[in-house]
C-alpha cells in the first residue's frame, strides 16, 4: 500500500508514539482532579505535552496550550471567542469549511480574499484591500489542504500588526512542517492545528494556542477541577477552554510525536516533502491527459485532474491498486473556487515524513496503469 493521504491524517507514526499511548493507558487515569498516582500521572503527561508544543511554537507559557479534539474544534473555539455575530471577517480564498461554516453560523460578514493559485503577491494585495475595507478579524489558512499553497504569513502579519487587526492562524497543514515562531507573529491571537497530521500524534488530538487575552468566551463550559465552588467558568488558562476529562492517552502520544518532530527538525521534514512533491510534479506533468496544479509556494500537497475522467473514478482506480489518495472538494470549496476547479474537484496527493521517493515512482507507474483502465 502507498499512503498518500497525509493531509487528512498521517497513518504512519514514530514508534515512540505507539509506546507513549500504550504506556499512558496502563498508568494514567483521570486528570489532575484526584491525588492518587494514576491521576497525577495523567497530569504529568498532559503538562509534558504542553511544554513540547510551547517549545515547538515559540511560546514561553505552556498554560497557553489548550488541547482540543482536532483543528476543527480549535478553530470553532477561537472563532466563537473572537468573532461577534455580524462582524466583518476576512479569510483567504483557500479556507476549509471548519472556518467557513462557523462564520456562517455566526452570521458574520465574510470577506473572501481571492488570489490566484500560488500567487503570494496578489495574496498580500488582497489582504491590504480587506484591511482597508473594515475587516475586524483575519483568519489565515497557512497552507491549503487542497493545493499546498503557502500564504505569505509574515507579510500578512506585518500588515495586520500595523493595522491593529487580530489574526487566527489555521496551521492544519503547516504545523510540524514549516517553522512557526508565535513570538514573531505580533497580530496572532490564536493558532489552531491538529495533533494527528504532521505532528504525528493520534487522532482525537488538537491544539489551540491562545496568544491573546481577548479570547474570553469559551465554546463549552463544565468541570475543570478548579474553582468548583463557583458556577462561572474559570478565567485562567488553560481551564477557560478545557472542560471535561481530556484525552490524556492521546495527548501522551501527541507529546511523543512533537518530540520526534523537534528532534528531526522541521527544516529537514520540509526539505524531504518538497523533494517528493517535486518528483511527483515532474511525473504528472509528463502525462498528456493530466493537469497538475504546481507552483513555487507549495509544500506537501499536490492536486491534479485527468481529462475525460471524473476525479472519483481516478481515485477509485488508484485505490484498487493499493494507493490511498483523496478526491472531490476536500471540505474546501472556497479553495476550488479560487483555483477554478470547483466544477470538477481534484485528486489530492499528500506526502509525509515517512513517504519515500521509490513510492513516488511506483505511484506514477500505477497511475499510468489506472488511466489505461
Amino acid at each position: 500500500m502507498i499512503y498518500f493521504d497525509n493531509a487528512a491524517t498521517t497513518l504512519l507514526k514514530p514508534a515512540e508514539v505507539f509506546r507513549a499511548v500504550q504506556g499512558a493507558m496502563r498508568t494514567a487515569a483521570g486528570y489532575g482532579r484526584s491525588g492518587h498516582q494514576p491521576a497525577l500521572r495523567a497530569g504529568e503527561l498532559v503538562y509534558a505535552c504542553r511544554e513540547q508544543a510551547a517549545a515547538l511554537f515559540g511560546v514561553d507559557e505552556p498554560e497557553r496550550v489548550v488541547f482540543t479534539l482536532n483543528a476543527t474544534h480549535a478553530l470553532n473555539t477561537a472563532i466563537h471567542a473572537l468573532a461577534k455575530p455580524g462582524a466583518a471577517v476576512a479569510v483567504t480564498g483557500y479556507e476549509h469549511n471548519s472556518v467557513m461554516r462557523p462564520l456562517a453560523a455566526l452570521g458574520c460578514r465574510t470577506m473572501v480574499m481571492r488570489a490566484p493559485l500560488f500567487d503570494q503577491e496578489e495574496a498580500v494585495r488582497a489582504a491590504e484591500r480587506a484591511a482597508a475595507s473594515g475587516a475586524e478579524l483575519f483568519i489565515v489558512n497557512h497552507v491549503s489542504n487542497v493545493f499546498g499553497f503557502v500564504q505569505p504569513l509574515e507579510r500578512i502579519d506585518a500588515l495586520l500588526t500595523q493595522a491593529g487587526i487580530p489574526m487566527i492562524l489555521d496551521a492544519s497543514q503547516s504545523a510540524g512542517v514549516l517553522p512557526i515562531d508565535c513570538g514573531r507573529l505580533h497580530s496572532l491571537a490564536a493558532l489552531c492545528c491538529p495533533g494527528h497530521k504532521a505532528l504525528y500524534g493520534p487522532q482525537g488530538t488538537g491544539i489551540l494556542l491562545v496568544r491573546s487575552d481577548s479570547l474570553r468566551e469559551p465554546l463549552m463550559t463544565g468541570g475543570t477541577g478548579s474553582l468548583s465552588e463557583q458556577l462561572e467558568q474559570p478565567a485562567m488558562l488553560p481551564d477557560r477552554f478545557e472542560s471535561g476529562t481530556p484525552n490524556a492517552h492521546g495527548i501522551a502520544g501527541l507529546a511523543a510525536g512533537i518530540r520526534w518532530v523537534r528532534a528531526r527538525g522541521t527544516n529537514r521534514i520540509l526539505t524531504h516533502e518538497q523533494r517528493l512533491i517535486t518528483r511527483l510534479a515532474k511525473g504528472l506533468h509528463a502525462m498528456p491527459a493530466v493537469e497538475a496544479f504546481t507552483g513555487p509556494a507549495q509544500i506537501g500537497v499536490l492536486s491534479f485532474r485527468v481529462q475525460g475522467l471524473p476525479c472519483e473514478e481516478v481515485a477509485q482506480r488508484l485505490s484498487d491498486r493499493g494507493v490511498c489518495v483523496r478526491d472531490g472538494l476536500h471540505c474546501a470549496p472556497e479553495a476550488h473556487r479560487s483555483a477554478g476547479t470547483f466544477d470538477t474537484g481534484t485528486v489530492r496527493v499528500s506526502v509525509g515524513a515517512f513517504n519515500s521517493e521509490p513510492e513516488c515512482v511506483r505511484f506514477l507507474e500505477l497511475l499510468e496503469d489506472a488511466l489505461r483502465g
